[in-house]
């Protein structure tokens, strides 16, 4: 094969080896992404068979780290940290800490340099905010007091994990690693290399808070108001790129501080949930090869050469960090069962570890099987981690018998969404709060008709409960997320996402819940509504046969005919239906003008 289509070679092998695993690895209820890290070993020149090309799937590497800080920037929400920052805030620090010396101590009886041992601590000390994130989706639980601690607790990590990848250059050389590559800092003392790189950060970050913040909101906008769809998704790329290697290139902070900022600048913006939205089938592919190209630089020799380092890594970040999170949320008066679930989602190390790795790798802190190390102990924590989940319920109760005191301890002041969902009867539920959804939201408010809300925007699902609206998020073809509205007690389900395979799902779930329920659908084509009417549904509202009904009935009216008449035959053309029979309508009444002697004279016509 040429060489020159090595690059299309190692992406079509990596995403389609990625897909087979990915697909194995979740039909054995485990995370995809153990999948393709298997895939990367698989593709590897540690393995027999194929071996990918390592150089190419590094700068894709680059390109999914890039987009992957550039997601979770963009998902960063300021109020979310705020909200559990008593908790959040010094339960991370010290969990990472702990997992730190936990990892120094055990690579030092190794026999590991110092600096190396520290590095080997900071690299799985960090849960991965992907398998988080999930783990609390697939039961429904983000949005409960213990997701939300969760998440605050996962951009604690994320934000000292952004501070050591600007750090960690600098301070490599006293640390027994190579001198930093830029000149500008190697030729310094240590304090002045440290300053040097702060002075790097802060102007880097004072440019984008005062230029930035205005700037980039300001262009997507003229973007979008040209309404191509295809050059808002390219301003948003190019925007993450381009801050990223802009900042490499200018101010010689790494790619994944550059692109974080990017997306913490987007995410103030109202075009935030459009920008993710853009953003995500790419991010999601180059993410995918991200951890591709990690697994290829994965030898499976380490299982063999060293099984107990493997299982002593997989026990700190398993059983410690798990521990020692439980304790300090038991320690701040939370309840057992948000402190255990929580300790259990942290249960792993991922995405962060691999790039600290790395980069400790490129400086000469880690050796290669150091990485091979924390690549198992990655892949085996990933694998396992549902595992914790499984008997959290168990550990929960151990602890509220041997302490009673612990379960009175009331789980939050916040009522989870699920609580709210119950506490409704007879009430109508709107799948979908945009242009559409919002405006049947303020009809039914207006007759005091009580309703709840199942919206993707997270932004807009948070104003919406300060308002006083229950309001759920997530998608709610997902299972689970529309019970969360009591569809069970529901009068009346209005679909009014856009989106018709997301609307087909959301009918069944409902129909499942309460086969009498009223549905009324939102679609664009014949053939969605005619599924859905033979689904018994209520109402299928096609947006441009009712666009067409009511242009006909102003039509009609203007030519001289009464309001009635012109209800008369809107009515009938919307017992019609569908195209072919208005055309066959049509053809008709054509034949009886032409026998008449043509088309009936408008009054207005007539002298």
């Amino acid at each position: 094969m040429p060489h020159d289509t090595g690059l299309i070679v190692t992406i079509a092998a990596g995403l389609a080896l990625a897909f087979v695993f990915g697909w194995l690895a979740t039909r054995l209820k485990i995370p995809a992404l153990v999948g393709y890290l298997f895939a990367g070993v698989v593709l590897s020149p540690n393995t027999a068979g194929y071996a990918a090309d390592v150089g190419l799937a590094g700068q894709l590497a680059e390109i999914g780290v890039i987009l992957l800080m550039f997601g979770v920037g963009l998902h960063f929400s300021l109020n979310d940290l705020m909200n559990v920052r008593r908790v959040a805030l010094p339960g991370a620090i010290v969990g990472m800490i702990v997992l730190t010396l936990a990892g120094t101590a055990v690579a030092s009886v190794w026999g590991w340099p110092i600096g190396s041992a520290i590095t080997f601590g900071l690299c799985i000390c960090i849960s991965s905010t992907v398998v988080v994130i999930r783990a609390f989706e697939q039961r429904n639980a983000l949005d409960t007091g213990a997701g939300k601690l969760a998440v605050g607790w996962m951009i604690v990590e994320d934000l000292v994990m952004v501070v050591a990848l600007v750090m960690l250059p600098a301070l490599a050389p006293i640390m027994g690693g190579n001198a930093a590559s830029d000149p500008a800092i190697a030729a310094q003392p240590l304090w002045m290399a440290l300053g040097i790189t702060l002075a790097k950060v802060l102007a880097f970050s004072a440019l984008m808070y005062f230029v930035g913040r205005r700037t980039i909101p300001w262009l997507l906008w003229q973007v979008a108001r040209t309404g191509s769809r295809e050059l808002f998704t390219l301003s948003v790329l190019a925007v993450a790129l381009g801050i990223a290697v802009g900042a490499a290139a200018l101010f010689g902070v790494s790619f994944a501080l550059g692109a974080f900022f990017a997306g913490v600048i987007i995410s103030e913006s109202e075009l935030s949930h459009q920008a993710a939205a853009d953003a995500l089938p790419l991010r999601d592919a180059f993410a995918v090869l991200f951890f591709v190209s990690v697994g290829m630089l994965f030898d499976p020799a380490i299982l063999v050469r060293a099984p107990f380092k493997v299982l002593a890594v997989v026990a700190i970040v398993m059983l410690v960090k798990p521990a020692v999170s439980a304790a300090m949320l038991l320690l701040a008066k939370r309840s057992a069962h948000n402190a255990v679930n929580v300790g259990a989602s942290l249960g792993e190390i991922g995405e962060f570890s691999f790039i600290l790795a790395g980069l400790a790798v490129s400086l000469g802190l880690l050796t290669e099987d150091a990485r091979s190390l924390i690549l198992a102990a990655a892949m085996l924590s990933i694998s396992l981690n549902p595992l914790l989940f499984a008997v959290a319920p168990r550990v929960q109760k151990w602890l509220q018998k041997t302490s009673p005191q612990i379960g009175a301890v009331a789980q939050t002041t916040e009522m989870p969404v699920a609580e709210l969902g119950l506490m409704l009867r007879d009430h109508a539920i709107i799948v979908g709060y945009g242009r559409v959804g919002s405006l049947i939201g303020r009809a039914l408010a207006q007759c005091g008709v009580p309703f709840a809300i199942v919206e993707q925007d997270r932004q807009l699902v948070e104003r919406l409960r300060l308002g006083g609206i229950n309001a759920v998020y997530g998608d709610a073809a997902r299972v689970g997320v529309l019970a969360l509205a009591n569809p069970a007690h529901a009068r009346l389900i209005v679909v009014a996402t856009p989106d018709p395979f997301q609307a087909r799902r959301v009918v069944e779930i409902a129909r499942e819940a309460k086969p009498t329920v009223d549905i009324v659908v939102r679609t664009h084509s014949t053939s969605e509504q005619a599924y859905f009417e033979q689904l018994g549904v209520g109402r299928v509202v096609m947006g441009e046969h009712e666009l067409a009904l009511g242009m006909a009935h102003y039509a009609v009216m203007s030519l001289g005919h009464g309001d009635d008449r012109a209800d008369e035959i809107v009515q009938q053309l919307r017992g019609t239906g569908r195209s072919d029979r208005l055309a066959i309508d049509i053809s008709g009444a054509t034949a009886e003008w032409r026998s008449a002697g043509g088309p009936p004279k408008s009054p207005m016509g007539t002298a």
